[in-house]
């Protein structure tokens, strides 16, 4: 089983740590993207940091960011699961997981507009580089990964489930081919009020993320989507299955409450 989690927008920022080392990160098929990655985002942040700012999204009271961006090459690391904050983060709450959960976290995966793929252990710094970005000399960072994490993602899947709970901009960057299809779950939450159901996003995030958590206590390692959708209503959820289709088998999660 993979697990695909979207990064988070907000990071928090460890103030002391060893610097970045990048032949310490998972799917080191990556690193050569990496590295260009992060050369474009620090020359940008170096050279110019208001036009940075604008190319990043960046308000003109933000620059603490941009400058954070222009000093990632000796900036302290943190494990990734400490440095993604957020509502889904925090209902992950990877650092109470049991010690068996914690082995588990290997089947997890965050999508990475810097890294393109980490593991919820490795060591990265805080960075803010969102998943729609342009950066000058290199292109749609979505381009770049585009062109890289088919073959890191499929080599970690191997003959496993993929269980994609990425937002639409990550998803973005790379989908699944079509041979792959009946082993994809992707995930869709639906908060449920007086008998109207909605996409709530603090609804989608919170419990996508204690679905995460709970699918790593329980330890099980369904093989299909509907084996999943079966291990997610013993563990006490609500779950309609889709049609299957080109990009995989839809799962909708229904909640009455966060």
């Amino acid at each position: 089983m993979l697990i695909l989690l979207p990064p988070s927008e907000g990071k928090a920022t460890p103030t002391r740590g060893k610097p970045l080392d990048p032949a310490s990160l998972s799917f080191p098929s990556l690193t050569t993207a990496r590295t260009d990655v992060r050369a474009a985002l620090v020359d940008l942040c170096t050279a110019d940091p208001e036009k940075a700012a604008a190319v990043l999204g960046l308000g003109p009271t933000q620059l603490d960011l941009v400058a954070r961006n222009g000093a990632l090459d000796g900036a302290p690391t943190a494990r990734a699961e400490r440095i993604y904050t957020g509502v889904l983060y925090d209902a992950l709450d990877a650092a109470t997981l049991s010690a068996a959960a914690r082995r588990r976290t290997t089947r997890v995966a965050v999508t990475s507009s810097l890294f393109g793929l980490v593991r919820l252990a490795d060591r990265i710094p805080s960075y803010r580089l969102s998943g729609d970005v342009t950066l000058p000399g290199l292109g749609p960072v979505a381009g770049v990964w585009r062109d890289h994490l088919g073959a890191a993602v499929t080599d970690a899947l191997g003959a496993g489930l993929l269980v994609d709970l990425r937002s639409g901009t990550y998803a973005a960057f790379w989908r699944p081919t079509p041979d792959l299809a009946a082993r994809v779950a992707t995930v869709r939450v639906l908060h449920e009020h007086a008998g109207v159901r909605k996409v709530v996003s603090h609804f989608n995030k919170a419990t996508k993320g204690r679905i995460v958590r709970a699918v790593l206590e329980d330890g099980g390692r369904p093989r299909t989507p509907t084996a999943l959708a079966d291990q997610l209503r013993d563990l006490g959820w609500t779950v309609e299955v889709g049609a299957p289709g080109a990009k995989g088998t839809q799962l909708d999660v229904v909640v009455t409450e966060v």
